[in-house]
């Protein structure tokens, strides 16, 4: 996504009231500021890796992965499509622990149509969320 359209709404699709929030105000401040402004919790970082995911950041990725789950790499698909996010959960789960559970739709190539539905498990460590691993449903 261009700089220049940082004022679109988020891929996240999360809002404020009843509008959309822009993707500088949202994910943007996250993805673009890993370093200064870490996610402030893990529905937050879910819905940032997601937009993560549609931007096809590798590097944001792998930065918010818990390090003994975190895979060597990412591949993206080419021409995947990611077409909306619904978060259907978040729960604590102690102090440094939290589950997401969302559904990610999606369109591959060819024009068929996915559902990604699963229960994310974050760790905060040193301050900072990271994404462990999911359950897929």
């Amino acid at each position: 996504m261009p700089s220049d359209a940082s004022h679109l709404p988020c891929p996240c699709g999360r809002t404020q009231g009843r509008a959309a929030l822009a993707y500088a105000d949202c994910c943007g401040r996250y993805i673009g500021h890993w370093d200064d402004c870490p996610a402030p919790d893990a529905e937050s970082l879910m819905r940032s890796r997601y937009t993560a995911f549609v931007r096809e950041d590798g590097a944001y990725l792998l930065a918010t992965w818990d390090a003994a789950h975190r895979p060597a790499s990412i591949d993206f698909d080419p021409g995947t499509r990611w077409l909306g996010l619904e978060v259907r959960a978040h729960r604590t789960a102690g102090e440094d622990r939290a589950e997401v559970e969302f559904v990610a739709r999606q369109r591959g190539p060819g024009g068929r149509a996915h559902r990604l539905h699963e229960t994310s498990r974050f760790v905060r460590t040193g301050g900072r969320w990271y994404y462990v691993d999911g359950d897929l449903r």
